[in-house]
């Protein structure tokens, strides 16, 4: 992942191994992004959105999951305040585009 986002020219300002990992960087870094996988352990990417929701409203979420796009899917995600998500098996395709278009403000 990290050889794909770098060849698009999207810098990787931190990693996180877990949810509460994921709150750490945030907090540390206000990265404009979140790329999030719904499984993690110890706090699930859902409870890790609501909390960088609620401390980082401006930074927005995509999540990253083996789940199916569907648009009950998208809506809920959008519910959670996530922009979207994107499904591993379409990653090849639809990543890089999301991320750009989310980051050019779209």
């Amino acid at each position: 992942m990290r050889k794909l986002l770098k060849a698009h020219a999207l810098l990787i300002c931190g990693e996180a191994e877990d949810g509460r990992q994921a709150l750490d960087r945030v907090k540390a870094l206000s990265p404009d992004l979140v790329l999030l996988d719904i499984n993690m352990p110890v706090m699930n990417g859902i409870q890790a959105a609501f909390e960088i929701r609620r401390m980082a409203p401006t930074t927005k979420i995509l999540f990253l999951t083996v789940q199916e796009c569907t648009p009950e899917a998208e809506a809920a995600m959008r519910l959670l305040g996530a922009h979207g998500f994107v499904s591993k098996s379409s990653a090849g395709i639809d990543l890089i585009p999301k991320l750009k278009r989310l980051l050019d403000g779209d």
